[in-house]
């Protein structure tokens, strides 16, 4: 059967030395989200994008995702659950500091509410930093549970991206092989990942 691992940059996008473009090249049938503005971290375009993208792949779509592209990825999967294989949710960043237009200022309401009730419904892991800038791990376990994914700590790695370290990152390559393989095997949030 095909199917496809759609990748999610994050704010600013991810460039040629990011690990998620390093996992590109490394697995078949794997395409990256098109048309979003990376310079406008608005939910609700980011998540229209992942949607289209998600409607127009062969077969099953795993999910991969780095930071706010995390959650218009959760937000996307949720639209369309019959369609996700699974999701890696790397990073992600805290919804309490992002508007529906982007970045949140004074007194406008946060997108956390948009997150709120939104259990995935296909194997999840959120892989967390214990020093993350853009999202403390008590907020990253916090999100797992809300969204039913299995959490893993990797340790004190900063924002998981080329300027912690992270181009190639064959450890998040077998992450996603172990959701793919246990696709089926296990109840949502029940994923043990021993990579």
């Amino acid at each position: 059967m095909k199917q496809t691992v759609l990748i999610v940059p994050g704010y600013l996008g991810s460039g040629p030395a990011h690990w998620q473009s390093w996992m590109e090249r490394q697995l078949p049938a794997t395409r990256r989200v098109a048309g979003i503005d990376w310079q406008r971290p608005a939910l609700g375009r980011w998540t229209d994008r992942v949607e289209a993208a998600i409607k127009r792949a062969d077969g099953p779509v795993w999910l991969v995702a780095h930071s706010f592209g995390c959650l218009a990825a959760v937000m996307a999967a949720a639209l369309r659950p019959e369609r996700i294989g699974g999701a890696l949710l790397v990073a992600p960043a805290d919804p309490e500091r992002f508007s529906a237009q982007g970045f949140r200022s004074g007194d406008e309401g946060s997108i956390a509410s948009w997150l709120y009730d939104i259990r995935l419904r296909c194997p999840s892991l959120l892989v967390a930093s214990t020093n993350d800038p853009w999202l403390n791990f008590a907020s990253a376990a916090y999100w797992a549970d809300r969204w039913g994914s299995r959490l893993h700590s990797q340790g004190a790695a900063g924002h998981i991206n080329v300027d912690s370290g992270f181009g190639p990152w064959p450890k998040g390559l077998a992450m996603l092989r172990a959701l793919q393989s246990a696709q089926g095997s296990f109840l949502v949030g029940e994923l043990a990942i021993s990579v």
